[in-house]
């Protein structure tokens, strides 16, 4: 089995840390909220023996990358930057693998279509494109799923919230989004990732950044979140979708026009039995799906 190892890189201002295997094309695997690198840990060992130097870097707000100077603002245009920058800088072409999910999505999204020279395919797991994110948004169903949206803006009390009795409120939400999955593990990482009050504001201003309620919903929020990440990508896209998602909703009627957003050869697809964390929940399975889906498609470009 290729092993993973560290390395460090310049992007957008910032050196990110990564975990890496293989050598070749670029396979650039990014993570979300509230996990880290290690949710790719199986999938990059076999994004390696498939002939790709797979990377996961800490994102922004996660040790040991470094700290932005801007620690309370994280809009999906610097994700969608930062995004861009890392494949820039790890020598993203036509044959480059982009994989996303949570958080990263949005900035895959905006990435694939911004910068299209720097990839040929991508995996977007469990946060659809802009256009069908925003049909869900404010229905009922996706409100209740999207609490922590607003409550992760409670500046006063939220730093301590996360911090205590052991992170219990992120083992809540590992609980709440991957139904049964046992997140001893991954919190082992989501602390260690999370050191600091500063590094727990970065990745929580991912949220108020976006979600601001004088400004969430407005023409304002949505021109901004169109010019960020709406928009049709000419790759390929795989999208996968846990059918047990507590965290993000779609319908099986949405799954069906999802790769109207993406280039020729994209297909989505349910996993079932799966939550929100599905790379860590049945990694085999998830990791069968997404290497033969790459086997079977080609690049774009």
């Amino acid at each position: 089995m290729p092993e993973i190892t560290r390395g460090k890189v310049d992007a957008n201002g910032l050196s990110f840390e990564y975990l890496q295997a293989g050598e070749g094309p670029l396979a650039l695997c990014l993570h979300g909220f509230p996990d880290t690198p290690f949710t790719y840990r199986h999938l990059l060992t076999e994004l390696a023996e498939a002939g790709f130097h797979a990377v996961a870097p800490f994102i922004r707000g996660y040790a040991p990358t470094e700290l932005p100077p801007l620690r309370s603002h994280v809009h999906s245009s610097v994700m969608v930057a930062d995004a861009i920058a890392l494949g820039r800088a790890l020598g993203g072409d036509k044959d480059a693998v982009l994989v996303a999910h949570d958080w990263s999505a949005v900035a895959a999204w905006g990435a694939l279509s911004r910068a299209p020279e720097l990839w040929g395919r991508s995996v977007i797991i469990n946060i659809p494109p802009f256009e069908v994110f925003g049909e869900n948004v404010a229905k009922f169903a996706q409100i209740k799923r999207a609490f922590y949206f607003w409550f992760l803006q409670n500046n006063r009390m939220i730093i301590d919230k996360i911090q205590h009795n052991d992170f219990e409120l992120i083992k809540d939400l590992w609980g709440e989004w991957s139904p049964g999955f046992d997140a001893t593990e991954e919190l082992v990482h989501v602390r260690e990732a999370l050191p600091t009050p500063e590094h727990i504001q970065t990745a929580i201003s991912y949220y108020s950044a976006n979600f601001h309620p004088e400004q969430f919903g407005s023409a304002a929020w949505a021109g901004e979140q169109e010019a960020s990440w709406a928009g049709k990508v000419p790759q390929p896209v795989l999208y996968l979708h846990g059918t047990q998602d507590g965290c993000h909703m779609v319908t099986d009627a949405q799954l069906d026009y999802i790769c109207d957003y993406a280039g020729p050869g994209s297909e989505a697809s349910w996993v079932d039995g799966v939550g929100h964390f599905m790379l860590v929940e049945q990694p085999a399975a998830v990791n069968a799906t997404v290497m033969d889906w790459l086997k079977r498609t080609a690049p774009v470009g």
